[in-house]
Order: structure tokens, then C-alpha cells, then sequence
């Protein structure tokens, strides 16, 4: 039967975190009390009266098919933000999708066909090189790894990257897996390579209610970006609704109107009653997700300082719940001895073409860090 497989799906890599995951859930099934900094979801609860909006909905009988593109009041809702945001938005500019990588990987479908050039900046989530192969599409990276992680100081390397034949280039700030917030000047310089090379950028956002004393701005907000740019966001991450699968993309309404197509002949729509759900969460979610940026913050601060009294220097995210730990130049071996001896789970920074490194997801108590990093020096992993 493996003859029969497609050249498109045999491009894609099995997840290297899969390896990871299924040596932890090994351990545990043994008995181990794993400490698993590898996850990428928030520990909070769904704030409840989101909950509550999506239970209202469910009993009000909102369980069937909606508008392909979404429910007009979640789309209005939507488009209020993004204008909050400084975006000039319409609802007729957004697809709701269940998750925000469904609307990445309709964006790289619409866009990208065989042979195109597509640059990511890594270190990368892993998922986007995955949907660049099976669009067909060529990869070029730029590292930012020599530079903490930060865009500013690779533009130069980025311009060497862009030519005319650049179909699209893909921003993630704040960043996963480095929390890096990428200042206005960087997002300037990719703004005037993307105008200069007729490219189009995704902006992928879906970290932007996370940050820790920056604000992250909107690309498509600056000049000559409001028709290049395919903004991603969604409620996964601010809102702690990762399982309910809801997400969004904005961009000029003849994007959606290709982007549509293939999102009415795969998903249909976002689930009815999540979609309601997600008008609540606009609308009287302010103060919980303050409350869990504020937590994430700590965590954040701790790890630092943990870190810094073993001697571990580690590059201070901005943003999101992960940073990036140095380790073994072979951080895969370093992961699974990681598991193996201290019973910490984190992901290979390889996975996300960073070598040598570890992502951290500080998405746990404070308790749960602090046994982390004092496991990893008992065990000589620091």
C-alpha cells in the first residue's frame, strides 16, 4: 500500500515532539510523575462564563451547520477587534475557522502551489514547514537564533533571502517557541521587503494577548500592508479554549473569496454553539485573561532566575508562555534523557529548526517549574 501514498503527504515529517510525547506517556504509564514543560496550551480553565455562553448556545438548540464563513455576529465581532487593533476590517474580510491553524494552512493552500518560495524565520512552528510541503512549496530560513531570537538584527539576512520570486513570507510574533516580540523597526523592515518584492506576509497572532510590557503591533497596520498581509489569530491561547477548536484570518475579500472555497469543501464551518462561545469571549473576558498573562509573566520571571542560578543564561521572552533553554548540541538525546532520568518533558529545539536548544513551555505552576529545574541539575542536564 505504500506505493499508493502521495508525493505531498510523504514530504511531511512525522512530528518530532511525537517521539517525546510518547516517551512521557510511557513513563507515566509506568508510574512516573512526569513534569511536562512540553505542552502548548495554557493550564487555565475556559473562564466560565464562556463556558456558560457555549452551554446557552448548545441548549438553545445552535448545534447545526452555520454560515460557511461564520456566524455574522461572531464575524462583527471580529472585525470590531482587528479595527481596535488599527486594521481597517469589514466582517466581510474574515473566515471563522476551528483553530487558527486551520486558517494557516487555508491561507498556504490559497497561495502557495508547487515550486514557490516561502521564507520563515526560525526557529519555526513546526506546523508551518509541514503545510509549505504539502503545498508543494520551497522553504527559505533565515536564523535568529545568533540573534536572541530577534528579527531586527537578521533583516539584512532577510533581504538576502526575498527576491521577486517570493510568493510569502511568515511572521509569528509573539513568537512560538521563542516568545520573542518583534519591535516596530523589524516589522518596518519586512514591510518595505514585502512591498519592494510584491510578497505576501501571514501575520500569525495568536500570542498577541500574551506579552509582558510590550505591545505587539499589527503588521497589516502599517503602510502599503493592508492588502498584503493575511492576519491569523484565535481563541486557543488568550482564552484558554484550546480543545474548542476556534480561529479566524483576515484579509482583502478577494483572499476570502478563494480562501472560502476550500474551506466550504473541507470543514464546512466552525462549530455553532463554539462560535457563540466565541462572541462571549470578546465581549466579558478582559479581567481573566489579564489574570492569566499576569501568572504567565511570573512563571516566566522565576524560570529566568532559576535558570540564572545554575549558571543558564536564556535569551527573556516577551511573549507567549515558552523561552528557550541552550543545551546539548544533540538536544534531542538531551530531551529523551530529559524523560529518561529527571522526568521532565520538553520539546527538541530541532523540531523547530533549532538546534541545541530546548523549548519550555512555563504553562504550570510555579511548584511544577521549580521541581522542573531542580530535577535537571540533580541529573546534570543544566
Amino acid at each position: 500500500m505504500t506505493d499508493d501514498f502521495t508525493d505531498r503527504i510523504q514530504r511531511v515529517e512525522p512530528s518530532a515532539t511525537l517521539a517525546i510525547s510518547n516517551l512521557a506517556a510511557e513513563k507515566e504509564a509506568e508510574g512516573a510523575d512526569i513534569v511536562d514543560l512540553s505542552v502548548g496550551e495554557p493550564d487555565f480553565d475556559t473562564p466560565e462564563n464562556i463556558v456558560a455562553a457555549g452551554t446557552e448556545a448548545l441548549e438553545a438548540g445552535h448545534t447545526g451547520y452555520t454560515s460557511s464563513n461564520g456566524v455574522p455576529e461572531l464575524k462583527d465581532a471580529i472585525a470590531e477587534k482587528l479595527r481596535g487593533d488599527g486594521i481597517e476590517a469589514s466582517a466581510d474580510e474574515v473566515i471563522v475557522t476551528p483553530g487558527a491553524k486551520q486558517a494557516l494552512y487555508e491561507t498556504v493552500q490559497t497561495l502557495v502551489e508547487d515550486g514557490d518560495e516561502v521564507v520563515l524565520l526560525d526557529p519555526a512552528w513546526v506546523s508551518y514547514e509541514a503545510m509549505v510541503k504539502l503545498a508543494g512549496g520551497d522553504l527559505e530560513r533565515i536564523d535568529l537564533a545568533p540573534h536572541d531570537f530577534q528579527l531586527e538584527p537578521a533583516l539584512e539576512d532577510l533581504a538576502a533571502a526575498i527576491s521577486d520570486d517570493t510568493e510569502l513570507l511568515i511572521v509569528n510574533s509573539p513568537s512560538n517557541p521563542t516568545g520573542a516580540v518583534y519591535a516596530d523597526a523589524a516589522l518596518e523592515g519586512v514591510r518595505d521587503l514585502a512591498v519592494e518584492h510584491d510578497v505576501t506576509v501571514v501575520s500569525d497572532e495568536i500570542y498577541e494577548r500574551i506579552t509582558y510590557g510590550v505591545e505587539p503591533t499589527s503588521l497589516a497596520t502599517l503602510e502599503g500592508m493592508a492588502d498584503r498581509t493575511v492576519t491569523i489569530n484565535g481563541f486557543s491561547k488568550a482564552f484558554s479554549m484550546t480543545g474548542w477548536r476556534l480561529g479566524y484570518l483576515h484579509a482583502t475579500e478577494e483572499f476570502v473569496s478563494q480562501a472560502g472555497k476550500l474551506h466550504s469543501h473541507s470543514v464546512s464551518c466552525a462549530t455553532n454553539f463554539v462560535q457563540r462561545a466565541g462572541i462571549e469571549a470578546f465581549a466579558n473576558t478582559d479581567e481573566a485573561v489579564v489574570e492569566m498573562r499576569d501568572a504567565f509573566c511570573s512563571r516566566r520571571d522565576l524560570l529566568v532566575d532559576l535558570f540564572a542560578d545554575h549558571g543558564v543564561d536564556v535569551a527573556v521572552p516577551d511573549g507567549a508562555f515558552y523561552m528557550m533553554l541552550p543545551v546539548a548540541e544533540d538536544d534531542q538525546a538531551w530531551c529523551e534523557d530529559a524523560i529518561e532520568q529527571a522526568h521532565v518533558a520538553c520539546v527538541p529545539g530541532s523540531a523547530f529548526n533549532a538546534p541545541g536548544y530546548a523549548r519550555i513551555s512555563y504553562a504550570a505552576s510555579e511548584e511544577r517549574l521549580r521541581e522542573a529545574v531542580d530535577r535537571l541539575a540533580e541529573n546534570d542536564l543544566l
